[in-house]
């Protein structure tokens, strides 16, 4: 099981492109919003692996992990979770935000005027973000990402801190929606989103989990 994590608010959020421009903190909000979800997650694995150890009668399973994209934004808003969990903050590049190149720190009200917007938009697997990433190719890291997951920690619970657009596309994969249609996901900061990866085929259990109800809780 992988339960994704939006990092939280930021000075920019819903303002501008940051991309990967170093040097974005959580505002105050951002911080608050992350230990609201750091107790979220720690109560929802301490439910499932007291669950799953009474009902087989077995010991409890491994404690989770914690992985988080390398930047600011995403490892402030890991710290509250690897201080609720116990765990150490192990860093994943993959996790990384979206490549945005020439873009990045664009105003969103002026990203919307640009003609390739309606690219962006409607036929987002077809674009590369100049000097940047392509959405294949951010969807095809993500998914390698969930894959390596899988495979390092069999029965363990993952928790992994990235960004919109990544989560969105890992969201998309799982559920065997096209690539073209992922912006249709809503992916809040700090929201919970799990996925359950199995041997037939993944399982999305949450999307967008918020602590003020705007989707249902992972418990």
């Amino acid at each position: 099981m992988v339960i994704l994590v939006r990092h939280g608010t930021t000075p920019t959020t819903g303002r501008e492109l940051p991309g990967r421009a170093p040097g974005l903190d959580l505002a105050d909000s951002g911080r608050a919003e992350a230990k609201t979800a750091a107790a979220r997650i720690a109560a929802f694995t301490n439910h499932q692996g007291g669950t799953r150890g009474r009902r087989r009668g077995a010991k409890q399973p491994p404690p989770p992990v914690l992985y988080a994209s390398p930047l600011e934004r995403t490892q402030q808003t890991a710290a509250p979770i690897a201080e609720a969990l116990g765990c150490e903050i192990r860093t994943d590049d993959d996790l990384i935000e979206l490549d945005t190149g020439e873009w990045t720190g664009l105003e969103l009200k002026a990203a919307r005027k640009r003609p390739e917007w309606g690219s962006i938009q409607r036929y987002p697997s077809g674009f590369r973000f100049p000097g940047g990433e392509s959405f294949v190719d951010m969807q095809a890291r993500m998914v390698a990402a969930m894959d390596r997951f899988r495979a390092d920690h069999p029965g363990q619970t993952v928790v992994a801190v990235s960004h919109a657009d990544p989560i969105r596309v890992a969201v998309a994969h799982a559920l065997g929606t096209h690539l073209d249609l992922f912006q249709r996901i809503a992916i809040s900061p700090c929201s919970l989103t799990v996925i359950a990866y199995t041997d037939e085929a993944p399982m999305v259990l949450t999307v967008n989990s918020t602590d003020d109800g705007r989707a249902s809780s992972p418990g």
